[in-house]
């Protein structure tokens, strides 16, 4: 993968996130949000044996392009374990300094997860290149236009009860990209190894985009 993490952000303008309690075959999965234009796919630690599903993404990965992630990171040993696995970039929810930490070690870009202008300007100091919005379903499109006052530069992540139908407003707002989680990948798909649907789901979403 020769661009970067905010790269493809900005060139997509979404991230895939999985949460599943099972996922058939990782590998599958990033070929079908590939295909239908999603390149970073973020696994999660609540789904089981998710450093097996990194690894074979990882492995895979000159087979389908995409640039795989892990979110739900709130240990700097998680973070350890992903990053050894083969992860690319590393998730947080909240405020997480010993990831922030383990991350900056390794050289691997991070979004670490903040709502509050305090939090935000932690996760900035901290070394968040991008931060995550979340839960960016309460405070709606119009926040990320007040957060950019003071803080024009930043790269926003917004996640949390975005669809296709509100994922744009959010964008003219200023996010950098938006998440999309089972409007896109819906745990059952990802179980079943619904590629094909999978693939038509984010086409559908990416096109919501523009």
């Amino acid at each position: 993968m020769t661009m970067k993490l905010h790269q493809l952000l900005q060139a997509d303008k979404t991230l895939a996130v999985v949460r599943a309690e099972h996922i058939s075959d990782a590998s599958e999965l990033a070929l079908a949000l590939g295909r239908g234009g999603i390149r970073t796919l973020e696994l999660t630690f609540t789904t089981p044996n998710v450093l097996e599903h990194i690894r074979r993404v990882a492995d895979t990965a000159e087979q389908h392009g995409v640039m795989v992630g892990v979110g739900t990171v709130l240990t700097a040993r998680q973070a350890e374990a992903a990053l050894d696995a083969g992860a690319q970039f590393l998730v947080t929810p909240g405020l997480r300094p010993e990831v922030a930490a383990v991350a900056r070690e390794r050289e691997i870009p991070f979004s670490l997860g903040a709502l509050t202008p305090t939090e935000v300007a932690q996760a900035v100091d901290l070394g968040s290149e991008i931060v995550k919005i979340f839960p960016a379903r309460h405070v709606g499109p119009n926040y990320l236009k007040d957060l950019l006052g003071p803080f024009p530069e930043l790269k926003l992540l917004p996640s949390g009860g975005i669809n296709e139908h509100n994922a744009v407003e959010f964008l003219k707002a200023g996010a950098l990209a938006v998440c999309c989680g089972t409007s896109v990948v819906p745990p059952a798909l990802v179980a079943e190894g619904g590629w094909e649907q999978i693939t038509e789901r984010a086409k559908k979403f990416t096109s919501s985009l523009s």
